[in-house]
């Protein structure tokens, strides 16, 4: 025969499950009257202002090299594959972004994303990569760059897809010309012109 205990402790759960599911039934019958998406007032979220349209212009430091690289490789390319072009290799990096090509030139901010070789023909990256500013007014903000960079185009273009802070709702594009490439280290010094709309 169970113990007192037990059946106290056993009503009390019962009456702490019925208490539960008698006060959640009136919560969960509100959350059905609210849809999953709804329209709102942009000015709700400060969306009063005119859209502007920015140009950003920064070098970005990709270092392999040295005791204290910026940038490495998480995942080595494939032996399986016989490659060129570093298929499957994905580097990891917190990039410095400077005003001038010099790396002792202004810091303006930090490139943080990876790299991924994504092509079997061509030195084709993905890459997704978030433009931490710590810049002015820009401080504490970010712009958001995902797609390819062909490596071998002189100018390559990628797309703003987002960001934060001052950047919310960004959209544009990003222009990459590499201005120094060390084929020995692997270091690259490109230039960055960055067009956003953003508010």
């Amino acid at each position: 025969m169970p113990s007192q205990n037990f059946l106290t402790l056993f009503f009390f759960l019962l009456l702490s499950c019925n208490t539960i599911t008698s006060t959640s039934s009136p919560s969960s019958q509100k959350e059905d009257t609210f849809d999953f998406v709804r329209s709102i007032n942009p000015k709700l979220l400060g969306l009063n202002k005119k859209e502007k349209l920015s140009h950003f212009r920064f070098y970005w430091h990709d270092i392999l090299s040295g005791k204290n690289p910026t940038s490495i490789i998480i995942v080595p390319p494939t032996l399986i594959l016989n490659t060129t072009t570093y298929f499957g290799s994905v580097n990891m990096f917190d990039d410095p972004l400077t005003l001038g090509p010099q790396l002792s030139s202004k810091l303006v901010g930090k490139a943080q994303g990876f790299y991924a070789s994504a092509s079997q023909d061509d030195f084709g990256f993905l890459m997704a990569m978030n433009l931490a500013f710590i810049e002015g007014k820009y401080n504490g903000s970010s712009i958001t760059i995902l797609g390819r960079n062909s490596g071998i185009n002189k100018v390559r273009e990628m797309p703003v897809v987002g960001g934060s802070g001052l950047f919310r709702f960004a959209r544009g594009y990003a222009q990459a010309n590499t201005y120094k490439y060390d084929v020995k280290s692997g270091d690259a010094i490109v230039e960055y012109n960055v067009y956003v709309f953003h508010y």
